[in-house]
């Protein structure tokens, strides 16, 4: 990517996002984070800002549409035209099906499903002026394979490769290519919490079920992300890019 784009990261604070929007920075691109966590993404986009790069960081709820429309103003305000979506934003919290409230998985669906829809929505007619846009969803393993005591969480994902999927078909005319990242295991502060409170295995025992015995990092992530993003992928939409050691084939 020789020219500059600006970059909308959500979940940008921390893990796989903040990764992203660190390489998309590194680039010399534009980048608004955005992210509920105001503590974390306060540090970190003045750690960036401290760096040299031009970055916007912006609190937002992506389940919450005025919020991010809202956002999306003052992005073009001050960086200009939208050119690049990676939508990471999401939540994931281990539930029993059988006692899983209605409540708990709206919020779910609200969050890792809607909130991609908010995302990428009013960022599109940018893209189409332009006759060119990169758009990226985080999606999980969990919807290729199921996760226990997380169906509602698989079931979101699920959908987020589905709705990457008929994007792909319908923003093709215009120069947008739409495309999915799949992460298994990525070694992230959520990840740890999750290790640390039990609700998920040690991530050193995970990793033997890998054929590359390690947990993914957030740039190896963030390495995908930047290459779907390239003129060098224009030839690549509609796709799951399997980036998960080899857990999932």
């Amino acid at each position: 990517m020789a020219k500059e784009r600006v970059v909308i990261v959500t979940g940008a604070a921390s893990g796989m996002g903040l990764g992203i929007a660190q390489r998309f920075a590194a680039a010399g691109h534009p980048v608004a984070m955005l992210d509920m966590q105001e503590g974390a993404l306060a540090r970190e986009s003045a750690a960036l800002k401290d760096a040299g790069a031009n970055i916007l960081a912006l609190k937002v709820d992506v389940a919450d549409r005025a919020q991010v429309d809202a956002a999306y103003a003052g992005i073009r305000k001050t960086l200009g035209p939208i050119s690049i979506v990676i939508a990471n934003a999401g939540i994931s919290a281990a539930q029993d099906f059988l006692t899983m409230s209605v409540e708990t998985w709206q919020r779910m669906i609200d969050v890792n499903l809607t909130g991609v829809f908010h995302t990428i929505q009013p960022a599109v007619p940018d893209m189409v002026e332009q006759k060119w846009g990169r758009i990226v969803t985080i999606s999980s393993n969990a919807a290729q394979i199921g996760a226990s005591d997380r169906a509602h969480y698989s079931a979101a994902k699920g959908g987020v490769i589905g709705l990457t999927k008929g994007l792909a078909r319908e923003l093709a005319r215009h120069g947008i290519t739409v495309n999915t990242i799949p992460p298994s295991l990525v070694d992230t502060p959520l990840a740890r919490r999750g290790e640390a409170t039990g609700e998920v295995p040690p991530l050193d025992v995970i990793s033997q079920m890998i054929p590359i015995s390690r947990p993914g990092t957030p740039d190896d992530i963030a390495a995908a992300c930047e290459f779907l993003c390239s003129d060098g992928a224009s030839y690549i939409t509609g796709q799951q890019i399997n980036v998960n050691g080899g857990m999932y084939m």
